[in-house]
């Protein structure tokens, strides 16, 4: 069945998250990258702790739930106002350098994202980096109150879209989330942005392992959850190839 749709995860895979970093260590520095990596880890775990306990709150909550948490571990305080700061980098994440130019270049189909993002977070962030004038829909899992990898997180795409599952390619770099689709009947794929030799090589250039390599090591390796992704590229760009395959 010829792809009709191209729905991307936000976080990490056109938003680089990382670029948070920028303003925690302006916070509090020399601790930016240790910031930036707990918060993260933190973040995602609260997503599937909340959807597992029946207790949802929506991605903002959730995403200053995990910054205290990370501030109170490392000992650090701020105030009101720095917080809001730290935190409003959320709504202004840099894009990944290919993602503007590869999303111009797949017009042609339906383009959209699905985020675990609550929907005030994302509808700031695509209007302030220009994604609202490519998008043709930008998707919540708040909806359905549970977040990603939930099958029924990834059931959103089809009425908004018009389209069925297998007429669907869901695009994410995190390894969880492909692999989430992909149990839920979409088309997979997986941005290695970060490939196991990079990680070998990275781990023997030091006797400390530093928090970009641990964060590295958990959260961007496949996972082994018995399902195989279809596509596994290392940049946005190589999805023109993929969707002139699956439309031929």
């Amino acid at each position: 069945m010829a792809i009709k749709a191209i729905v991307f995860d936000a976080y990490g895979t056109l938003y680089d998250i990382q670029s948070v970093a920028k303003v925690t260590d302006s916070a509090f520095p020399g601790y930016g990258e240790l910031i930036t990596q707990i918060w993260r880890i933190k973040q995602l775990e609260y997503t599937w702790l909340r959807s597992l306990m029946g207790r949802y709150e929506d991605f903002s909550v959730i995403t200053r739930e995990s910054l205290a948490y990370t501030l109170k571990t490392l000992g650090l305080t701020c105030d009101d106002k720095l917080f809001d700061a730290i935190m409003d980098k959320y709504v202004h994440l840099d894009l990944y350098p290919d993602a503007k130019p590869t999303l111009q270049a797949l017009k042609g189909k339906k383009l959209a994202i699905l985020s675990n993002g609550s929907t005030d977070m994302l509808m700031g962030l695509v209007r302030n980096t220009g994604l609202d004038l490519i998008l043709d829909a930008t998707i919540s899992i708040d909806a359905k109150r549970i977040f990603k990898p939930s099958p029924d997180a990834y059931s959103l795409i089809e009425p908004r879209l018009n389209v069925k599952p297998a007429e669907v390619l869901f695009v994410s770099s995190n390894p969880w989330d492909a692999i989430g689709a992909r149990s839920a009947g979409l088309t997979a794929v997986w941005i290695e942005r970060v490939t196991p030799e990079a990680m070998a090589e990275s781990v023997k250039q030091s006797d400390r392992v530093a928090p970009l390599t641990m964060f590295r090591a958990l959260r961007t390796q496949m996972d082994e959850l018995g399902l195989t992704i279809e596509h596994k590229v290392v940049g946005l760009k190589s999805l023109t190839e993929i969707v002139a395959k699956h439309s031929s």
